[in-house]
């Protein structure tokens, strides 16, 4: 598979999953006294929307970069798979409803916490990560 493939494929998969996620937000919002949704379903609805947009762009540069395929293919799925995890753990603390605040101490999930330091490495390793794999992706479009 190319990067170009892979980053398209994803971003069909993100809005998918935005247009599921969307149903699942009117759904909650219908059933609300104050016609809200959980923070965390909205959240999840509009970060696949925007994630998919960006996995569209993301196929565009790796599709006319001057670096080689695999080069283009490692960034695109460091890129892609932080932003699945992310979305992973949106959905998770939607349907849980544990938490409006993902960042805030302490970390909840369900009944759970995750470690501060935990919390804190992942945060780190996800702005190096899409910072450098995007930085990539454009280098090699901006060199073409």
């Amino acid at each position: 598979m190319t990067a170009h493939t892979v980053a398209l494929t994803s971003a069909g998969c993100f809005f998918l999953t935005g247009l599921v996620t969307g149903a699942w937000k009117y759904a909650c919002i219908a059933r609300s006294p104050d016609a809200k949704a959980p923070a965390y379903v909205d959240i999840a609805h509009r970060a696949s929307l925007l994630y998919a947009f960006a996995c569209a762009l993301i196929a565009t540069f790796a599709a006319q970069s001057a670096f080689s395929d695999r080069v283009n293919l490692v960034a695109a799925v460091v890129l892609i798979t932080y932003f699945a995890v992310s979305v992973l753990g949106y959905l998770v603390h939607g349907a849980l409803r544990d938490t409006d605040n993902q960042l805030a101490r302490p970390h909840r999930l369900g009944a759970g916490t995750i470690p501060a330091f935990a919390m804190s490495a992942f945060m780190v390793s996800l702005i190096a990560a899409e910072i450098g794999a995007f930085t990539i992706v454009f280098a090699g479009w901006c060199l073409r």
